[in-house]
């Protein structure tokens, strides 16, 4: 089962099924708050199924070539991240993005966030899933900008990470000339890592003499167990579409081992609902720190 409904009906319809026995992949935010997210949570290991959350980004080659090269020490230990996602498309008080939007902008439909819980959620698990980093704490500026909106538009989130890394995160839906600008740069102790949505093919590696390498997609630099989610030649562009893709294969892959009884856990490679309950904690903290008048709120 797939949902791609607002986010207020995300819980009810994902409770259906997998009380149904029936797994599940659902958009994120996985629902609008933390408790529903750990009920859905615990009801899929009760019934013993999978339950994927659409970060669709991490399904791109060169993003999980990232989280392989950081695991393996490549920069040294991460001291630093810094992680935006700006968008334009909202910029306008009397534009309001057609059904897209409008629902976006609605807290009956989108729950208590609408800017944090679209972008920033993908910020989060990009983060999470490249670096293997887990946030101890959040500072939050929340500001809603754009005349007549009700919920965020623009965020900024200071964290810090368990182990002592620290980071910036920004998302903003009025960033004029940014369409999908969703951009990683993670700063380790022996090199530098930048990656940018908008250009999946590459990332740049910079060690610490100074040299920078850009790793393409489409050659043998990255590990066979990253290549084999690349469909197209070198030079033939893989975008979002192949990224969703890569994240159903891994899904089906799973549900198909789960019937033939082969499944191991080792066959994931996809965001989990643990990813998605970690991204309603996320908000729900940020949310502590701006009401609270902008303040350290740990997680």
């Amino acid at each position: 089962m797939v949902v791609v409904t607002p986010n207020a009906t995300h819980y009810e319809v994902c409770k259906a099924f997998l009380e149904a026995g029936i797994n599940v992949a659902c958009d994120k935010p996985l629902v609008t708050d933390s408790r529903q997210a750990e009920e859905l949570k615990a009801l899929a290991k009760e019934k013993k199924l999978l339950f994927m959350v659409t970060y669709t980004y991490m399904g791109h080659v060169t993003a999980k070539y990232i989280r392989d090269l950081i695991k393996n020490g490549e920069i040294g230990m991460v001291r630093t991240i810094m992680a935006e996602y700006p968008q334009g498309w909202l910029y306008n008080e009397n534009e309001w993005g057609g059904k897209q939007g409008e629902w976006r902008c609605d807290p009956k439909q989108s729950g208590n966030v609408n800017c944090l819980g679209d972008l920033g959620t993908h910020v989060e698990n990009a983060v999470a899933t490249m670096t293997g980093l887990k946030i101890k704490r959040v500072l939050a500026k929340m500001d809603v900008v754009v005349p007549g909106r009700a919920l965020d538009d623009n965020d900024q989130i200071l964290v810090e990470y368990e182990g002592g890394a620290t980071g910036i995160n920004w998302t903003s839906q009025f960033a004029i000339g940014c369409d999908n600008s969703l951009r990683i740069r993670i700063y380790g102790s022996k090199g530098t890592i930048l990656w940018f949505q908008e250009e999946p093919e590459e990332l740049v590696l910079i060690h610490e003499d100074g040299i920078s390498q850009k790793i393409k997609r489409g050659y043998g630099a990255v590990t066979p167990e990253v290549a084999k989610y690349g469909r197209l030649p070198a030079g033939h562009t893989e975008g979002w579409i192949e990224a969703m893709g890569n994240l159903y294969d891994s899904f089906t892959e799973c549900v198909r081992a789960k019937k033939e009884g082969t499944f191991t856990e080792e066959l994931i490679d996809y965001p989990t609902i643990d990813d998605g309950v970690q991204g309603l904690k996320y908000v729900e903290a940020c949310l502590e720190s701006n009401r609270n008048g902008n303040v350290w709120v740990e997680i």
